[in-house]
């Protein structure tokens, strides 16, 4: 296993992230808003460069109007390929 920021799959669950922000027609302000966080810290997770624990991925979840489980079922689906 990586054990770096930028691993592959943690690649995929930042590309999982912004997928379900764009489909919910949001912009990183519109999620830091919801999260009443900075533009910068959506910014930061979608790009690699700070990684979510699993609260948080939940708290961002709920924020994009979606599920933990729905991220992480597409995160399995991107990682397959």
């Amino acid at each position: 296993m990586e054990k770096s920021r930028r691993s592959a799959e943690y690649e995929h669950l930042c590309a999982v992230l912004r997928q379900l922000r764009r489909e919910a027609g949001l912009t990183q302000y519109d999620v830091a808003g919801r999260l009443g966080a900075h533009q910068s810290f959506v910014s930061k997770y979608e790009s690699g460069e700070r990684r979510l624990d699993v609260v948080e991925l939940a708290h961002v979840a709920e924020a994009l109007g979606s599920s933990l489980a729905v991220v992480v079922e597409r995160f399995e689906a991107a990682r397959r390929g």
